[in-house]
């Protein structure tokens, strides 16, 4: 089996992991969580948008049909909640682990005002402060990270438009280290930026490519996974070396290894569009794909296959 990445972060894929009830698909993967006991979420756009798994792979049971209409990101949060972030319902919701709806952010299927910079318009995801607070990037319609408190008020927004530190250009994904740092998936500027729990700019990771998915395992973490998307544009679609891929980085944003990358691929070590991350107690590695939405970008001129990858799992070699 081939393996990927190199020293402390190589993996070796594992083929046909995920044994979904007969007729069932996950079409595409707007997120991925691993729980506790390494059970894991996976956040969909099928007709079941949560499947849950254990950690070999069987399925254990299904929820959020017809609430959540584009699954979009997951957190799972240390007190055993889940929280699911929509862009399509413009929403976060915070959740039990069998599906139970807890609190709501944002108003269901009403966005606001396009670039108004309130919340929210196709919200992306969400992350947490070691005090519990809550963030969200937001997202699409809007170039805005917004903070709650942990009963849901919102306490503060920062960001707009641009290319500035501090701006946003697609904020895509959020993620927050034990020691309150706030990092912002800045997708279509290259670039991850580092705040404080404030808003504060302090420092931004370059030498990415559409940074896409981010995730941190919990505690004093020195490492972030990110997801990469490739190019789209006409001019640069078919240059290799761009992803996409998965990098992973220390705590400077200093790339310590890597994953796929040199062009897209529907092989177990290729990606086209990877999404959303998580690593479970054992360090293995589970992707969600976008590829369905991502084909006919990437491929404009072929027409989208019937077995699109959608979920991939890494075994790390120990």
């Amino acid at each position: 089996m081939a393996i990927v990445g190199n020293g402390a972060y190589a993996y070796e894929p594992v083929e046909n992991w995920a044994k979904l009830p007969p007729g069932w698909s996950f079409k595409e993967i707007g997120g991925v969580g691993v729980d506790k006991n390494d059970n894991v979420y996976v956040f969909n756009r099928g007709e079941h948008p949560m499947i849950v798994f254990d950690r070999e792979g069987n399925f254990r049971r299904s929820f959020g049909e017809g609430l959540f209409p584009r699954a979009h990101g997951v957190f799972m949060a240390p007190d055993d909640t889940i929280w699911l972030t929509d862009d399509g319902d413009h929403t976060v919701r915070q959740c039990t682990l069998e599906g139970k709806v807890m609190l709501t952010l944002g108003i269901s299927g009403k966005p606001a005002p396009y670039m108004s910079g309130e919340p929210f318009h196709r919200c992306t995801h969400t992350a947490m402060s070691p005090q519990g607070d809550i963030y969200v990037s937001d997202g699409y319609g809007n170039s805005r990270v917004h903070k709650y408190a942990p009963n849901g008020k919102l306490l503060l927004s920062w960001g707009g438009p641009g290319t500035d530190p501090g701006e946003f250009n697609i904020a895509h994904n959020i993620t927050c280290d034990a020691d309150g740092w706030v990092y912002v998936a800045d997708r279509e500027n290259h670039r991850v930026q580092v705040f404080d729990g404030s808003g504060k700019y302090e420092t931004q990771w370059n030498n990415l490519h559409r940074p896409c998915g981010l995730f941190m395992p919990p505690g004093k973490c020195p490492v972030c996974y990110i997801g990469e998307l490739g190019a789209v544009q006409p001019v640069s679609r078919n240059v290799p070396n761009l992803g996409p891929r998965v990098t992973i980085v220390d705590n400077t944003g200093k790339r310590i290894s890597r994953l796929g990358g040199f062009g897209p691929g529907l092989g177990p070590t290729e990606f086209l569009a990877p999404h959303g991350l998580a690593v479970d107690s054992r360090g293995d590695l589970y992707i969600g794909e976008v590829s369905w939405t991502n084909w006919p970008q990437t491929f404009k001129d072929k027409p989208r296959p019937d077995n699109l990858r959608s979920l991939h799992k890494f075994r790390k070699v120990q």
